[in-house]
């Protein structure tokens, strides 16, 4: 499949999106001073222990403290090897893990007989700050290289389960018990799939100095402060997308364009990847047609080939995918025309979820069908079409009611949350009340506060739509509050307000 990563960068932010048959099928974006770096390692301070959460809140120097679990202190609680056990073989391990998987931690085991407030510790960001929640860190740091991850605090040598032939992961992992002088482990990542020693050993060399560099660092600087930056957003991609994912490079501008050479010549020359520096007047996400996919993809509906629908409802705590037929009416009868309308939508939600980068816990309500042999053929679809996203997705069967349960590896905020911000109108409900509500609720208002003896008069400040309706048709509402408290009631246009806001004075 011809791939290309186009990289669209200005001084406040930068946007990639990877096309396959030139559709976008993921983006990435990041922002001037953003918080989105996964992998960013800081000296911390922890402020404070929570016992009955078995978690702390660190202080890494970020606008909300970071959040620290028990079962990621492996690193400090393993001083008593006592207290652990290698859990985890060689041929079960994947290139996503971290170290506490390489570790039983005991239920006894208590985060304040490990920590106390006001020690200094070094955590790397799992998870970037959402909502009100800071970033989750963990002291099970990694480093990853293109072909290598490196995890200093342990001595494991394992190999990702994307590499499958037995006789190359049984290569590799000698190359790497061979090069490896250290005391440290490490982690074969798929792109490292054929490579020679050579080239692993290179990737391997890096990854060292890096950890080097970084111990230094560390002991030279105070808490709170970042240790290390993950690399910028066109490196890291590089850096992280297996070689076949990456045919060709667009970037626009033209330092970054030459840094990306060096960079890949530098340490991946033997990777066939070309840097193209677009410098065109039309802009290059217009050219390709990227800034309208961009926008689709923050649309709350997706309409399928046949005239059905899906809709992608994000809360705070799950995603909610809705099929639908909508104007799909079929040809034949009612079952053949829900199972057409089932298969475009186990097809298209994979792809949505990979482009939308939504993740968490997400559910999805297909229409119910009648015959177990089509729920089956959806449910084998959707599946295959799950297991083509790079991020690590869990499956439950379809239930009896249509509904499939998955989680899908959050580690970066979704687009919508990046894009966007909750609406100043609803405050995020997704609603906002009625015109006729919102004059019966100043009505009550006003004849509550009204009938007091303390007030003798009440000044409505409305916006203009709301001033209209009381200048207009709902003018008998203040009439009748005027009628039954013998009061008088003043409004006031303001300009400011959203429709649906008001104030009410009383002198």
């Amino acid at each position: 499949m011809a791939r290309e990563l186009v990289v669209n960068i200005t001084p406040f932010e930068t946007r990639a999106v990877l096309l396959e048959n030139r559709t976008p099928i993921e983006i990435f974006i990041e922002r001037e001073n953003s918080l989105e770096n996964i992998g960013n390692i800081y000296k911390g301070r922890v402020l404070r222990i929570l016992p009955g959460m078995q978690s702390a809140f660190i202080d890494i120097g970020l606008e909300k403290a970071a959040f620290l679990y028990v079962k990621d202190l492996a690193p400090y609680a393993i001083v008593d090897e006592d207290l652990f056990e290698s859990s985890l073989d060689s041929d079960e391990s994947s290139e996503e893990h971290t170290l506490n998987e390489h570790f039983y931690i005991p239920s006894t085991l208590r985060i304040q007989d490990i920590l106390k407030e006001g020690q200094e510790l070094l955590v790397q960001t799992e998870k970037c700050p959402r909502g009100t929640k800071g970033a989750r860190v963990t002291t099970n740091i990694v480093i990853p290289g293109r072909y290598l991850v490196l995890m200093p605090f342990a001595e494991h040598i394992g190999v990702s389960k994307k590499i499958q032939d037995e006789t190359e992961r049984e290569r590799l992992k000698n190359i790497i018990e061979d090069l490896n002088t250290t005391k440290m482990g490490f982690i074969v990542r798929t792109a490292a799939e054929g490579k020679n020693k050579i080239e692993l050993q290179r990737d391997m060399n890096y990854l060292i100095r890096l950890w080097e560099y970084i111990k230094n660092k560390k002991n030279a600087q105070s808490a709170p402060s970042i240790i290390y930056q993950e690399l910028e957003l066109p490196f890291r991609l590089v850096r992280d997308l297996p070689a076949e994912e990456i045919g060709k490079i667009i970037v626009d501008n033209q330092e970054v364009y030459i840094k990306l050479i060096n960079y890949i010549n530098e340490f991946w020359p033997e990777e066939a990847i070309s840097v193209e520096y677009y410098h065109d007047e039309v802009p290059l996400f217009d050219k390709y047609g990227l800034e309208l996919e961009i926008a689709k993809a923050l649309d709350r509906y997706i309409w399928l080939k046949s005239g059905g629908y899906i809709v992608i409802d994000e809360t705070e705590a799950l995603t909610i995918i809705d099929v639908n037929t909508g104007k799909f009416v079929g040809k034949d009868n009612l079952e053949t025309t829900i199972l057409q309308t089932n298969m475009e939508a186990a097809k298209e939600i994979p792809y949505q979820l990979r482009l939308r980068n939504i993740g968490g816990i997400i559910i999805v309500d297909f229409i119910d069908m009648q015959d177990p042999k089509n729920k089956e053929k959806v449910f084998k679809l959707f599946e295959s079409e799950c297991m083509r996203d790079r991020t690590k997705i869990f499956l439950n069967p379809m239930s009896d009611l249509g509904l499939v349960e998955l989680t899908r590896k959050r580690t970066r905020n979704s687009l919508s949350k990046i894009l966007g911000e909750t609406c100043p109108c609803c405050q995020g409900k997704g609603f906002i009340l009625s015109k006729k509500t919102v004059c019966n609720e100043i009505y009550r208002e006003l004849l509550k506060t009204l009938n007091k003896h303390s007030v003798s008069k009440a000044l409505l400040k409305v916006g203009q739509e709301l001033g209209d309706l009381f200048f207009g048709e709902e003018k008998r509402i203040i009439e009748k509050v005027k009628d039954l408290t013998k009061k008088e009631v003043i409004i006031e246009i303001t300009a400011q307000f959203q429709w649906n806001q008001y104030e009410i004075l009383y002198y």
